[in-house]
């Protein structure tokens, strides 16, 4: 069967099916909560009644980031019903409130920090406008709370974090690039040159064992969404100077899943979606005639092919890859 490159009416109710069976199951969960005393004993749904599924916070978010952009995508689609449905029960000005209020915790400074935060601000930019609006204007004082997060901590942020997991830097980046405000959006762009901008000749050590992600593809999609053209495609000649030649292999093999009911192992299929995702996105950047962008391509055909067919069987998996599968193959159309 071939390996679909672009989003359907059919597959995103199958990637729907599959986010609407986990954003609302609350168990089993890993709570990211520190305990100040016995009373901070509590479970998922009471600490986050907005974002208590998918087994832990940030995935929950990301499930509603990907029925949003299929409700946007497909609004007659078969599991529209159900997405609003959902939308309507939990982004409300209660659980809202409740969640923006979880932040206030003395204990909870680095609550998700970066990865819940940049897909919290990828939700509300999903949400601006859909529907009316009315889930984005719930949701606004929580995404305010998190890009005011971000405005405290970049300047204070002196080292970069190149890892393929959650506290990546350019993935926080990457996906907070899609807010509307001009002066945070500054602050991310300027924080990608300190952190991104000297950086040559990349040797791509990946990937470790437990990443989801590319740290050197993502490391360039953050500098392709945040830097103008003429100043991006410069640094990636510089970035990746043998790409035309394949190289370094690495980026261009599919990493191998040994056992998809671990948690840490199967994160090895989010990193052929998110390289999928990348090589996708750095060929829309590259002119027209330039050889590298039929190598982008051809690498992003390989890791989707790779990734597609696993994301669904096992809950370690299923709670999280269908929204980077949605990644892969609508964010660079």
């Amino acid at each position: 069967m071939q390996t679909p490159d672009r989003l359907t009416a059919p597959l995103a109710d199958r990637l729907a099916a599959i986010a609407l069976g986990h954003v609302s199951r609350e168990y089993p969960n890993k709570l990211d909560h520190v305990l100040n005393g016995p009373g901070d004993l509590r479970g998922p749904r009471e600490l986050h009644p907005a974002f208590y599924g998918s087994f832990d916070w940030h995935s929950c978010v990301h499930g509603f980031w990907m029925l949003a952009r299929l409700l946007r995508r497909f609004p007659a689609g078969a599991a529209a019903p159900a997405i609003r449905a959902l939308f309507d029960a939990h982004l409300t000005d209660a659980t809202i409130a409740v969640e923006r209020a979880y932040l206030d915790r003395p204990l909870a400074r680095g609550f998700e920090r970066p990865y819940g935060w940049a897909w919290l601000l990828k939700l509300a930019a999903e949400l601006d406008g859909l529907e009316g609006g009315r889930w984005a204007r719930a949701l606004a004082p929580l995404a305010a709370a998190f890009a005011g997060r971000f405005r405290d901590f970049l300047p204070r942020a002196d080292y970069l974090v190149r890892a393929g997991v959650h506290s990546n830097t350019a993935f926080a980046l990457a996906l907070a690039a899609d807010v509307a405000d001009p002066a945070l959006r500054a602050l991310l762009r300027d924080k990608a040159r300190a952190w991104y901008g000297a950086d040559a000749d990349c040797q791509a050590w990946e990937p470790s064992g437990d990443d989801f992600l590319s740290s050197a593809l993502i490391e360039a999609e953050c500098l392709r969404r945040l830097l103008p053209p003429a100043e991006f495609l410069p640094w990636l000649d510089r970035f990746l100077p043998r790409l035309a030649r394949r190289e370094p292999a690495t980026l261009f093999t599919p990493a191998r899943v040994a056992d998809r009911s671990d948690g840490k192992i199967v994160h090895l299929d989010g990193v052929n979606l998110s390289r999928a995702w990348c090589w996708r996105a750095l060929a829309t950047a590259l002119p027209e005639g330039d050889p590298r962008r039929s190598v982008a391509r051809g690498a992003a055909a390989g890791h989707l092919a790779a990734g597609l067919p696993h994301l669904a069987g096992d809950y370690m998996g299923e709670h999280w890859l269908a929204s980077f599968a949605v990644l892969a193959l609508d964010e660079p159309a």
